[in-house]
């Protein structure tokens, strides 16, 4: 009997037996469940990174506050042994400028120095094993040591560029913490922690960005980095909670309206270019080695030139009558508020007690010294502007000066804004900055810190490189040499 049932077609989907369904969904549902985990799991990582940064963030705050209350007690101390006697300084600053010296050579070898050059340098290092060394645990600590002590011992030196290395240092240990293989991620914790020390140390967020930006940073995907900028907000808000939300100059209700008054502009970008970029190119030639007798005499003995370098900031001091000494941030507030006039001589030898510090090679920095002396400069110019308002002329006078040593426009004109409190005078400090940028570049085509930073580089490659091994004699000649003998 002939199969009467229907004929599919060839191309008519054939029926799914029932068990291979099941089969089917089942494998679709434990790929989901895969999927599902894999993202938990992914999610549960990117989580934990993100507040091990915050962690960071806040311990890079917490320090910058520490090193700041200890600053402050240092100039406490020194003020005491001063009203005690004032011929002390003669014993105690070339007694703790040679110890400071012998400190960094022994228990903290490499802490010496400003450490903004240091951070420039190690986001331009590919050996990471020089990297660790210089932003290690140890360096930091005796870096925060070491400038307190320089402190109260009179040299003119600040604690924002060491706070920039320990902010990173800190951010880089986080990094190895977190087991990161990634030169470019690496780079970025350090550019993060860098620029969250400076913002915390003058309690200026904004300025901690674009100080990453424009001094630290040489890449566009370094520059666009949001974790940069959520470590200096994090960390500046810590700050804030801890210390307050001061200013460095106090609120400031001074305008610089466009006109006559702007010969000020003119006149401190003129003055301040030419005066910071002296500055900058007598440390750069410093930095390659002082000339004559004296250099020689501080590569023989550097202890001991450390100890004399004491001794002149000691005298200094003793002329200025104690003006001289330690970061300046007294002066340039009284100076600002118009409490104190100082003449001429006051920006002189601070200027020559900036220099002594630099070359006497302890730790500290040069960003707060270069603040009194920028704003010495704008108390002297304006006595003979009486047309504009005195107060406006010393943060004008602040920002060229500061700008004509670091030649970072934007920098300088973000952290006066916000060290005063008062967004009316951005335009007037932005011209400022700019001319004294381009007065600071005829005197000083390289850049202070991007100068420094070659030369701390090309000294670990030098220290790093294998000493070329004397080859063997030949055989022949040994054996010659052997029979003379």
């Amino acid at each position: 009997m002939a199969d009467t049932s229907p004929q599919l077609p060839d191309s008519a989907p054939k029926p799914i037996p029932p068990g291979h369904l099941s089969s089917k969904h089942a494998l679709r549902r434990k790929d989901r469940i895969h999927h599902l985990r894999r993202s938990a799991r992914a999610t549960t990582t990117q989580w934990r990174r993100t507040v091990i940064y915050w962690i960071g963030a806040v311990l890079v705050g917490i320090i910058a506050v520490l090193f700041a209350r200890m600053g402050d007690g240092a100039a406490d101390l020194r003020s005491r042994i001063i009203a005690w006697h004032p011929w002390a300084m003669l014993f105690v600053a070339p007694a703790g400028l040679a110890f400071i010296t012998w400190m960094t050579r022994t228990l903290f070898k490499g802490a010496q120095g400003s450490g903004i050059p240091q951070t420039i340098a190690t986001l331009h290092i590919d050996n990471y094993t020089v990297v660790d060394r210089v932003l290690s645990l140890k360096i930091s600590v005796g870096k925060i040591l070491l400038t307190c002590l320089g402190l109260i011992c009179g040299a003119s030196i600040g604690r924002e560029g060491p706070s920039v290395q320990v902010g990173a240092s800190v951010m880089h240990g986080f990094s190895r913490l977190l087991g990161q293989s990634n030169i470019a991620a690496k780079r970025s914790m350090i550019l993060a922690g860098g620029a969250a020390g400076m913002a915390a140390a003058f309690n200026t967020p904004l300025a901690g960005i674009v100080f990453a930006i424009e001094e630290l940073s040489h890449s566009f995907e370094q520059r666009t980095s949001g974790r940069t900028l959520t470590v200096v907000v994090v960390s500046g808000v810590t700050a804030i909670a801890l210390l307050g939300n001061y200013t460095y100059f106090g609120h400031a209700d001074v305008d610089i309206p466009v006109g006559t008054a702007w010969i000020a502009v003119l006149t401190c970008g003129i003055l301040g270019g030419l005066a910071g970029g002296t500055f900058a190119a007598l440390v750069i030639k410093a930095s390659r080695g002082l000339p004559g007798p004296v250099g020689r005499f501080a590569g023989q003995r550097p202890i001991a030139f450390a100890a004399a370098c004491g001794l002149v900031l000691a005298i200094i001091g003793l002329i200025s009558k104690g003006t001289t000494y330690g970061t300046g941030y007294a002066q340039a507030r009284a100076i600002f508020a118009g409490t104190e006039h100082y003449p001429a001589s006051f920006f002189l030898l601070k200027y020559l007690a900036m220099l002594v510090s630099y070359c006497s090679g302890i730790p500290g920095g040069m960003f707060a010294p270069s603040l009194a002396i920028g704003a010495a400069i704008g108390g002297w110019i304006e006595q003979f502007l009486p047309h504009t308002t005195p107060g406006a002329v010393v943060l004008l006078g602040t920002v060229a000066y500061f700008c004509g040593v670091a030649q970072s426009p934007l920098t300088a004109t973000i952290i006066v804004m916000e060290m005063c409190d008062n967004q009316q005078v951005t335009l007037a400090l932005l011209a400022t900055s700019f001319l004294a940028f381009g007065v600071s570049r005829m005197v000083c085509p390289r850049p202070l810190y991007t100068s420094l930073a070659d030369r701390f580089m090309e000294a670990n490659e030098r220290a790093t490189r294998p000493k070329p091994v004397a080859p063997e004699p030949p055989v022949a000649q040994v054996k010659d040499a052997e029979k003379a003998s």
